[in-house]
Order: structure tokens, then sequence, then C-alpha cells
């Protein structure tokens, strides 16, 4: 027997990332001309859905990469993303600055949860945050979409959220890297694009 849809009030729609540093041209990827046409895009593409999902009374929630400053502010930083984005520094991706909030086209979220690495399950308040506000199904979007994304959305599968890829409400810095990371998600997501969402929801 077929289950009952989940009602917009248990639904959230999770934006990963999209946060000034990453996507504003002030933002720490910006200054170092770091950034994609694609995800530059997707703060206007994603902004009906997020107004409509609060409409319907449904929750808005946002993952924000972040790196803890340690003695005088200095970062925290892994090796590998050190080595890939030599251009951070200290004041980036810090907690409560501007470059560490939701970009101002999507914001305010309802529910706000830091993350330390791609998954943003993983060492994080997320799936009590989830739980307690009785979501039971998740839109994913954000970026990029074969790194968090991906691993966000494998994290909330295992943990039995039901999941759907939003997905052009996701991009990665390359199309081809995209097209990919989005096949590899259909066996543990429903995929659809944000049109779609729209009239579903609407």
């Amino acid at each position: 027997m077929a289950h009952a849809p989940i009602p917009v009030r248990e639904t959230a729609l999770l934006l990963c990332d999209l946060q000034n540093d990453f996507i504003h041209p002030d933002g720490a990827y910006g200054r170092a001309g770091q950034g994609a046409a694609a995800i530059a895009a997707l703060p206007a593409r994603l902004k009906s859905l997020v107004s409509l999902v609060r409409a319907k009374g449904g929750w808005i929630a946002s993952t924000h990469f972040t790196l803890v400053p340690g003695k005088g502010g200095e970062p925290f930083i892994a090796e590998h993303l050190r080595q890939m984005r030599p251009f951070l520094k200290k004041g980036d991706f810090a907690p409560g600055s501007w470059g560490h909030a939701l970009v101002e086209e999507l914001a305010p979220s309802d529910l706000v949860v830091e993350k330390l690495g791609y998954d943003a399950f993983w060492n994080s308040r997320l799936e009590w945050v989830l739980r307690k506000a009785g979501v039971r199904r998740l839109l994913v979007a954000g970026i990029v979409t074969n790194g968090g994304v991906a691993s966000t959305v494998r994290g909330a599968h295992v943990r039995e959220f039901e999941v759907t890829l939003l997905e052009d409400g996701c991009a990665a810095f390359s199309d081809s890297v995209h097209r990919a990371a989005v096949e590899g998600l259909r066996p543990v997501a429903e995929v659809i694009t944000v049109s779609h969402a729209l009239t579903a929801l609407g």
C-alpha cells in the first residue's frame, strides 16, 4: 500500500552552504576569483521556492560551512582544504560573520546549522533539530553538488528521511561534475527540478 504524501509542514527546504563567503563577490571565494556562473545563479532560482515553502508552513533550513577559530582567531583548516583553497584566511567562514551567513536573497532560515565537513549531519545538530521540528522530508539544494550536497543527501538517506534533490537548485564548479553527481544520487533520492517542486507544492 502506498504511503500518504508527507505534508509541507513536515518538509524542510535544506539550503546547503549558500553563504556570502562562497557566493557574494565580496566573499572569500569572490575575492579570490573562485566562482562559477551556475553557482552564482542559484539564489535567484531558489528565491520563489523559499517563499512558497515559508508560505505553506514548511521549514527553511540552512547549513553553514564553518572554519572554527582558534587562538587569535586563526582558523583550524583541514590540510586537504588548505591545499585546494590556499586563499582562505582569518575571518573567512567565521561563526557569526557576514561571510558565514546565508545570502540575503534567501534569508532568514528557520533552522541554522554549522557544518565542519562535507556531510552536514557529521558532528552537527542537524538531525536533532530536524527531528524536533517534525521534519520527515527534505528538499535539498545548494553547493557543491559533488561535495556537500552529495554527502548530505546520502547522510539524510541513511537516516531514513525522504530526500528529494533539486537538480537545478544545485551547482558545482563544472557542469560535467554536477551532472555526474546528480546521476550518482538517483538511487538514494528523488530528483526533480525547482519548477517541478513549485508546481507540486503550489
